[in-house]
């Protein structure tokens, strides 16, 4: 076990950097944003019906943001495609997004080709691989994101250079408002998460220390809150290397709480991220259900988001659960970035298909 306020043993503990990675996610947001908005050739929408968003992993989590952040203020709707089929409607009205980060996501690929012979407008996001390749060869544009990180730490780049483009091709007003806001948030809790900051006064140290070695579940209302619950979850599992699970409000107190029992409660940390936005109907709903998970046994706390705009809300509340996740792994000694499991996994597949 690592003592998360021993900065050098730390540091040892994550060679690829994935502490510095994560506190990059300001500047990785502005620099994309501004690339996006500049790039030239994108598409007109101007009769586009639907935008259909093709990703997977964490190069899916930007369609979320966008589906979330931005309902309010999209004129056509928006669906999130983890899969390989593109659903029945899409077609020449429809803009078919393709975010891959390696460019290289097999599902991706085939909506892609899904795409192209159905005739959709399409605009894509890579830092390369067969899905620019692809673009290129079609005469599809192309927004460009840096290479060389893991697709879970590239999420500031590939969010933002989407929330750029839309900007550009008119689909969103300008959003510099809201992504400076944003940024400067993100860089307060930059400046307030990282190794060398005592636990005390840190925390995203403090929720790893609370979280231990129990079962992370996080909560989060539908929308905003439980997008950013379920990167928690995702985040947790690559970077910390533990089971977790993520679950909104209120759809969980229609069965999970039923589940909050003892002696099984024992092994959980509730984690709820909570914003100040809730709809009255919801807001009450937090503290009931986590006195019953606390009664089965759990731990409970709550995460607060900061800013005034849905956009602020969302990436605080994913920014304190990046860097919280890489301390649930340092604190086991265990280096965050690689995905062994899933490197295998993808060996084994690809063995089968041949």
């Amino acid at each position: 076990m690592i003592a998360l306020d021993d900065p050098a043993a730390l540091r040892a503990a994550d060679p690829s950097r994935m502490l510095d990675i994560v506190a990059g996610l300001p500047s990785d947001c502005r620099a994309s944003y501004r690339a996006a908005v500049a790039t030239a050739g994108l598409p007109s929408l101007a009769d586009v019906r639907s935008i259909v968003f093709c990703g997977m992993g964490g190069s899916a989590v930007a369609g979320d943001v966008l589906r979330s952040v931005f309902r309010d203020r999209l004129q056509v709707p928006v669906e999130v495609n983890r899969s390989p089929v593109l659903p029945d409607h899409a077609g020449p009205h429809t803009l078919v997004a393709i975010c891959s980060y390696s460019g290289n996501t097999a599902e991706t690929l085939a909506s892609f080709s899904d795409a192209l012979a159905r005739g959709c407008r399409v605009a894509v996001v890579t830092s390369g691989g067969t899905a620019q390749e692809l673009a290129e060869a079609n005469g599809i544009p192309v927004i460009g994101v840096p290479g060389g990180y893991q697709p879970r730490a590239a999420f500031g780049h590939l969010g933002f250079a989407w929330l750029g483009a839309l900007e550009a091709m008119g689909v969103l007003p300008s959003l510099a408002g809201e992504v400076e806001e944003t940024v400067s948030l993100l860089e307060g809790l930059v400046a307030g998460s990282g190794p060398d900051l005592p636990t005390a006064d840190n925390q995203a140290k403090q929720i790893a220390e609370t979280l231990g070695d129990r079962v992370p579940v996080v909560w989060g209302a539908e929308g905003v809150a439980s997008v950013a619950a379920m990167r928690w979850k995702t985040q947790l599992n690559e970077n910390g290397k533990v089971p977790a699970f993520a679950a909104s409000m209120s759809e969980l107190d229609h069965n999970e709480v039923v589940g909050w029992t003892r002696p099984y409660g024992e092994r959980f940390a509730v984690v709820s991220l909570r914003t100040d936005d809730e709809h009255p109907e919801i807001a009450p709903r937090f503290a009931l259900s986590e006195d019953i998970a606390g009664r089965s046994g759990a731990v409970t706390m709550q995460v607060h988001s900061r800013g005034s705009s849905p956009l602020a809300r969302m990436l605080t509340l994913i920014y304190v659960g990046d860097m919280a996740s890489v301390y649930v792994g340092l604190r086991r000694g265990i280096d965050p970035t690689p995905v062994a499991v899933i490197d295998s996994l993808k060996a084994a597949l690809a063995g089968n298909a041949g």
